[in-house]
């Protein structure tokens, strides 16, 4: 399938690297703005993250210092709270609401979360997917016109990522939620600097929320190839 000439997978792949860029941009400009607008109490990332656990009655979770730029994570199986050393050692209103995020997946995690633990379960079958799907994509098409089963079974595998995908939208947005009303409940931040919290976990939600369409669009690709090669 062609848009102008061009292969319509290929079409996808442009829009979503731009989109992706974009987005992705513009986080990092917001990340570097607002991490020069302090909150309350001259309180560290490390010092919010461990006082939103400890208000949530939160006890086995450790949150340490890792390497790297917007690497944070909540970590369930060891139960940790993975933070960068910018927002770790950070007193300002980028690294408060990156450290209460992550510790809204740790609540989410105590709380038993539905979205969560859907999330969690598709973990293993997603890397295993991930690992062979493009293979088992290309050989698809190559051999469609003689094993178009290979095809189907490489859109499954396929479908699994995009709906871990969709999965992780109200996971991320939840964590967000959590973050926002604790930290405006604890007054870390205030109706000056809270804005700029909404808006770095905002902008943060539509990485995910182009991810996840990209995904989608490029399913759709395969599912058209495998109909388009079955009416043959």
């Amino acid at each position: 399938m062609m848009i102008g000439g061009i292969p319509i997978i290929w079409v996808i792949i442009g829009l979503t690297f731009l989109l992706s860029w974009i987005v992705s941009s513009s986080l990092k400009r917001k990340i570097e703005a607002y991490s020069k607008i302090p909150v309350n109490y001259g309180l560290t990332g490390k010092d919010i993250a461990e006082k939103m656990l400890a208000d949530n009655d939160i006890r086995d979770v450790k949150v340490i210092c890792t390497k790297g730029f917007l690497s944070d994570h909540y970590n369930p199986a060891q139960h940790t709270v993975n933070l960068s050393e910018g927002v770790y050692y950070g007193n300002n209103v980028a690294a408060a609401a990156v450290a209460a995020h992550e510790c809204g997946h740790a609540v989410q995690h105590a709380e038993a979360y539905v979205w969560l633990g859907m999330r969690t379960a598709l973990v293993p079958v997603v890397s295993f997917s991930s690992n062979i799907m493009q293979w088992i994509l290309l050989a698809g098409i190559l051999l469609m016109n003689t094993f178009p089963q290979l095809l189907l079974i490489g859109i499954i595998l396929f479908g699994t990522t995009t709906l871990f995908s969709f999965i992780t939208l109200p996971v991320e947005i939840n964590a967000s939620s959590r973050a926002l009303v604790w930290l405006s409940k604890r007054d870390i931040t205030t109706s000056a600097n809270h804005p700029q919290a909404v808006s770095a976990l905002r902008t943060a939600a539509y990485t995910y929320v182009v991810a996840a369409l990209s995904s989608l669009a490029t399913l759709l690709y395969y599912i058209a190839i495998y109909a388009g090669g079955n009416k043959r």
